[in-house]
Formats: C-alpha cells, structure tokens, sequence
C-alpha cells in the first residue's frame, strides 16, 4: 500500500506564517512540522490516539472457556456418582470444565467434581493498553477508587468525582507531598498521591540488548510491565509478581519456553499450596518463571504470585502474539525502581515533554 503522500501547506498573512489548529483533538489532528523554506508540512493522515486497548485474538484460549474453583476438601470422582479418585485437599485449587453432566463437571484427566463444590470464576476483562506512539509523559492506572484533589496533600471535596480502579490516567505535573509521597497532576490541576496509581514511563534499553530487539520490562516496584522494540514501547499494563516468601528475581533473561496452555502447581498442601489447570499464554524466563496470564485473580498492580509474573489475561494474549513475530530472542527485564528517585524520575521526564512542547511553539 503506498503511503499518502504529504501534502503541502503555506499560510501567508500580513508577512508572517501561522498554523491554525481546528477543534479536533490532538489524537485527530493530522501531524505538521515548519521546513526550512518556513512553510508547514502536513501528513494528511488523522494520527491515532496515542493509547488503545485491543479486543481478544482470533482463537483465543478464553473462548468457550469456563474456569472454576475446587472448594476446599472437596474430593474428586472416577465418574459421576462414582468411586472417589483423589482425596479432597486445601489450597488455591482452579480447573477448567470440560463437561457438565446432571450435576457434575468433568474437569479432565477424566475426573468429575460435584458442581455444588465448584463455584465459577470468570477472568478479569480488564486489559492495559496498546501504545501506538512514544509516550509524550509518564502515565498509569488507578489500583484503588480515588478522589483527585486541587493540590497536594489537600482533602477533597464530597462533590468532587472519583476515578475508579484500573482508570487510564497521564501525567502533568510532579510534586512532593509533606509526607515524602510524591503526588501527580493527572490533568485539570487534579493530583493524585502515588499510593493509589501504578505508573509508566519510558525506559532506555538495558545493557545487551539491540536497538531492534524485542524485550519486556517488569518493574516489580510500581507492579507495571511495558512491552518494547527496540527503544519504542508498544505495550503496557499491570502485573502481580512474586510475594515476599516467593521475590521474582532481578536481572536481565531471555524467554526460553512457551505454552499456550501450562499446568502449574506446588507448594504445601495447608500452607501455599496451589492447582492452575490450563494457564493460558506461558512464557517461560527464569528456571520455571514466567510470564503468563492469571484467570483465578483480580488483584493486579499487586504482588501476589509464587515468583511468577501475572498478567490480565488479555494482556498475556497480547504479548504471546507479539512475541511470536520477534526477529530473535524476547528479553525480560526484571528491576525494581526505587521510591526515592520518583520525584527525580518523572520531573525528568514531564521537562523533556515540557521543552518539546515549548520548541514546537
């Protein structure tokens, strides 16, 4: 397909050129620049909002697919209504029903579970975003309801709107609040503390890895991976990594395995102890770390796994495929950024934004 070619444009008035933006907002508006001979250069293309969330692959695992979990102690069946298989245990238990038949369901290797002990769980159908542009600021998610507030560490007001949990928000401003807390500007002069948001911001490349390669970072602080080629991010959204007794480990790693559906389990049985049937979209990093989708949870932005890194389940589909068109290996990066260099961090980033803006006027 050819490109559209760019169309020039030259505005002549009483000896001076000026651009004169229509109401479309920025995401419409077609991209111009001044050449040298002081005359605007317009791609005639609408540009695409710098984030979208994309739908469910064609053959998704999550179509026509039923999760359920094992109540405690509830013993499985060699058929329904027949002898006990396997005793009953405790544990995070999830299976994936196959067959449903007069009360029972059949949840593989040729088990049944009486449907009164299984109760059923749909995975989230939150999802992060699809980056289409370089990020101009540092952006995020809200983990918890939150009232914005007019500046930092001010109460807000009973009318005042709330955001709502897994709410998409951009940075404006940064500022330290009296308790060391570093507070955003989410737009409008409404702020934020860093306690309720997970945030993103573009990262340079780690050592050894290439400038078209395509590589993952999981940043275990802010609990956020973002998805990269080369120095461009593509993707990003929430994850939930290892808990204290289970720390994902730090370090540079290539994915080395890949599983479009993986049976996980371990622990010990009245501790931690768990059964995954069927985790969708494993890709495996770290001895038996991965990445990997997690129907059996909605707690992201949160540590809550056994070393793993959990994704919304919409986001692991969206990785695996990208993945799969990498020109080499998938890097993982796994760090944690440090809360007292935030302030630091993204004030560097909102001026880089601050002086592109001011260069363009």
């Amino acid at each position: 397909m050819k490109r559209t070619m760019p169309v020039l444009i030259a505005i002549l008035l009483a000896g001076a050129l000026f651009f004169f933006a229509g109401p479309a907002t920025q995401a419409e508006a077609a991209d111009c620049y001044p050449t040298e001979a002081g005359v605007y250069v317009c791609d005639g293309r609408q540009r695409q909002p710098t984030f979208t969330t994309s739908g469910y692959a064609y053959g998704s695992v999550y179509f026509n697919t039923t999760y359920a979990w094992l109540a405690d102690n509830a013993p499985l069946y060699s058929s329904p209504g027949g002898e006990v298989a396997e005793e009953g245990t405790v544990g995070i238990l999830y299976y994936t029903i196959e067959e449903f038949a007069d009360g029972w369901y059949r949840v593989g290797r040729d088990l049944w579970a009486e449907a009164s002990d299984m109760y059923i769980y749909e995975e989230s159908r939150s999802a992060g975003v699809e980056v289409n542009e370089q990020p101009e600021r540092p952006f995020g998610w809200v983990l918890t309801p939150v009232q914005p507030v007019s500046a930092p560490d001010a109460v807000p007001a009973e009318a005042d709107p709330w955001l709502r949990r897994y709410d998409l928000i951009q940075v404006y401003d940064v500022s330290e609040g009296e308790d060391g807390w570093t507070w955003f500007d989410v737009g409008n002069d409404r702020w934020i503390k860093q306690t309720f948001l997970a945030m993103v911001d573009v990262s340079p490349r780690p050592e050894g890895v290439g400038p078209t390669d395509f590589w993952v970072e999981v940043d275990l602080y802010e609990q956020i991976f973002a998805a990269y080629e080369g120095d461009r991010m593509v993707y990003a959204g929430l994850t939930s990594t290892g808990l204290p007794r289970f720390e994902t480990n730090e370090g540079l790693f290539t994915i080395y395995a890949r599983n479009r559906e993986w049976l996980m389990y371990g622990g010990d049985v009245g501790d931690d102890y768990y059964y995954l049937q069927d985790v969708p979209y494993t890709m495996f990093f770290d001895d038996e770390i991965a990445l990997h989708g997690a129907y059996w949870h909605d707690a992201f932005g949160a540590v809550r796994s056994h070393g793993c890194v959990n994704m919304l389940p919409r986001d692991a589909e969206w990785v695996w495929y990208w993945s799969e068109n990498a020109p080499g290996d998938v890097w993982v990066w796994v760090h944690s950024s440090e809360q007292d260099t935030l302030l630091e961090r993204y004030g560097d980033s909102l001026a880089r934004y601050q002086n592109a803006i001011a260069s363009q006027r």
